[in-house]
């Protein structure tokens, strides 16, 4: 049609009087009149349905109302925005339903380990054998820890430590669990046993805590996840920010229990001295001896990340402390601390148990989970990092990067960075059990499975 505009508006007469038009109307008129949902909800869906409705009106009237025009083309790229955005909130969404379900290979996987402990005597035997159990103890053992309620994960975090290790005898795992997964955990690594190497498995119901002052700890622990969570919840009233919070709220890492309790791991192992302290969406690559032989230099724990990026002449290969923490609350910026120094992750770590005895950083730990639900979380995003953060600070001794490559649930790796790191860290929403991982990841990941594992073949784990 002659109405129609070129490439170039100022070689058509129409587009040119259009063009000024916009400009004026929207200096003259509020942005309100195009919020009107039945302004928008009439507007043409697309530029051609836009240029039919011109082309019909050019037929009835010899001249073009350039205000209704102009309503028309806002109102259509409104529409339009709101749509993409829509799109784009559905994609995320439906990533984000991905990365939480759990696979029902999983599920099979647990019912079927449950299954087998009330069936079978050997899925019930002692995990350690008690032959085994003097081990539990020995401070010259390399101790490492999981606090987990994966498997799955648990399986491939230990399988993976035992064939990376130059002295597997030495290795001593202690997965802690919750009531609901331990039966099934106790079954694996019952009928799946990693020697020389010994694992231990201890739900929270089995830990036989004499001091009662450790009993009051940890149960403060759950008490303030539970308000947390509660309150968290509550707040969704159904703004945007409040649907972000509700999708936050619903990955298993934000009010996770056993994600909290890894700030008492003094009360678990009261009789060691020190212990590796790895998550289970881990993937061991190197002899773990190296990071149990950390110097902390008298720090309560070893992390990778942990340093000034001024003052050691690098970048953050974490985040900085602003990324997890809300310095614009007087509460976070009364603390003294620098936004722009590097945080640490929990993904890979040596822990001085003895140094944490004598210090408060369970306490302050604690203090700041209370904080930040009172104030209704405007101290951080919930989650169990960033009360660690503040709690450790000042307390943490950095370490090799090399020891741990984090977020290969967000990103794939540089090829020699990964072949060169010791612990791969699966953090972000591509975990290595979903199908949403990346496929080169995911076949690292499941190469230290059995693929003819009864269990894991019959449930799909593995083909």
């Amino acid at each position: 049609p002659a109405w129609k505009c070129s490439s170039d508006k100022t070689f058509d007469p129409l587009c040119l009087e259009l063009y000024e038009f916009m400009k004026e109307w929207k200096r003259s008129h509020r942005v309100a009149t195009l919020l009107d949902p039945v302004v928008v909800e009439a507007a043409p869906d697309s530029l051609d349905d836009l240029m039919v409705e011109m082309d019909t009106i050019l037929a009835s009237y010899d001249r073009l109302d350039m205000e209704a025009v102009v309503v028309k083309i806002m109102a259509m790229l409104l529409k339009m925005d709101r749509k993409l955005k829509s799109s784009r909130i559905r994609t995320l969404f439906n990533r984000h339903l991905a990365s939480l379900g759990i696979p029902k290979s999983m599920h099979c996987l647990a019912l079927r380990l449950a299954e087998e402990f009330a069936v079978n005597s050997a899925a019930r035997s002692p995990v350690p054998l008690p032959q085994y159990a003097p081990r539990l103890t020995d401070a010259s053992r390399i101790h490492v820890c999981l606090v987990t309620d994966n498997v799955l994960a648990a399986a491939v975090a230990v399988a993976s430590a035992v064939r990376s290790s130059a002295g597997p005898s030495r290795l001593v795992f202690h997965v802690v669990t919750d009531k609901k997964s331990y039966v099934p955990m106790h079954s694996w690594f019952a009928l799946h046993p990693v020697s020389p190497a010994v694992v231990e498995v201890k739900g929270l119901h089995q830990f036989d805590w004499r001091d009662g002052d450790a009993i009051a700890s940890v149960m403060r622990t759950i008490d303030e996840v539970q308000k947390s969570s509660l309150d968290y919840h509550q707040l969704c009233d159904g703004s945007v920010e409040r649907e972000y919070r509700r999708l936050e709220a619903t990955k298993p890492s934000t009010f996770s229990i056993l994600n909290y309790l890894k700030i008492h791991l003094p009360e678990f192992f009261p009789e060691l001295p020190r212990v590796i302290l790895l998550d289970d969406d881990v993937l061991v690559r190197k002899d773990l001896a190296g990071l149990w032989e950390q110097d902390l230099d008298g720090n309560i724990m070893g992390a990778v990340g942990a340093h000034r990026p001024g003052a050691d002449g690098g970048i953050c290969i974490e985040r900085t402390l602003s990324e997890h923490l809300n310095f614009s609350d007087p509460a976070v910026s009364s603390l003294g601390l620098d936004g722009s120094n590097c945080t640490w992750s929990w993904g890979a770590t040596i822990v001085d148990l003895d140094a944490w005895r004598g210090a408060n950083v369970t306490e302050t730990y604690q203090l700041w989970l209370q904080k930040n639900r009172e104030s209704g979380f405007r101290l951080w995003k919930m989650g169990s990092l960033p009360p660690a953060l503040i709690a450790f600070d000042g307390r943490v001794q950095a370490i090799e990067p090399l020891w741990h490559l984090p977020d290969l649930g967000w990103r794939m790796p540089d090829a020699e960075l990964l072949q060169l790191s010791a612990v791969l860290h699966f953090s972000g929403p591509r975990k290595p059990w979903l199908e949403v991982a990346f496929p080169e990841l995911r076949e690292l990941w499941l190469g230290h499975l059995n693929n003819s594992d009864s269990f894991l073949r019959g449930c799909g784990v593995v083909e």
